[in-house]
């Protein structure tokens, strides 16, 4: 199987059950369809047909890590920011850090690779992942991710994506 929407419904919150949910919590979003997206390289090439010009939008990549006290943190970064593991945990303070297994991403987010996201804290939260994203999201004013599948993204102000992580009851640690 998979990320995209047509597996949906093997998910533990289908994507159609996610957005119902912000709908219920009267977040606004803007939905997008398109091709399955599994890297950043493919989010480049169809991300400018959902960009308004003049919205200062924020652009992400997502990493579902570990540690090894086998604790799980998701990693949300502006898509074209530099990354070194090694120094993201010590600078954390939480150790070596690696890439989770899809199993385990499944386990804990109820997603499979290639559609990791924040919105994946709606079931995160509950499997004590840790949520850490980057700092340049307090500026944007929308953020594009998946709603759980990778040929969906959604378009939120981020006014309405810190209160989908209150009512989900996710703290969000901010990456200077």
């Amino acid at each position: 199987m998979d990320a995209s929407s047509a597996f949906q419904d093997t998910l533990p919150l289908s994507s159609d059950a996610l957005l119902a949910q912000l709908d219920d919590w009267g977040l606004s979003y803007r939905l997008h369809s398109h091709i399955p997206l599994r890297t950043v390289e493919d989010a480049k090439v169809v991300e400018d047909q959902f960009m308004v010009p003049g919205e200062n939008a924020l652009r992400l990549k997502n990493l579902y890590l570990r540690d090894k006290k086998k604790r799980n943190y998701l990693v949300t970064l502006e898509q074209s920011r530099e990354i070194d593991l090694k120094a993201l945990g010590t600078e954390l303070g939480i150790g070596n850090l690696s890439f989770g297994s899809a199993d385990r991403l499944f386990q804990n987010l109820g997603i499979r690779p290639g559609a990791v996201s924040p919105l994946a804290m709606i079931n995160g939260v509950e499997n004590n992942v840790k949520f850490f994203m980057d700092a340049a999201a307090q500026q944007a004013d929308v953020i594009n991710m998946h709603p759980l599948v990778n040929d969906r993204t959604v378009a939120m102000p981020r006014t309405d994506l810190m209160a989908f992580f209150a009512k989900v009851g996710c703290e969000v640690t901010w990456l200077p």
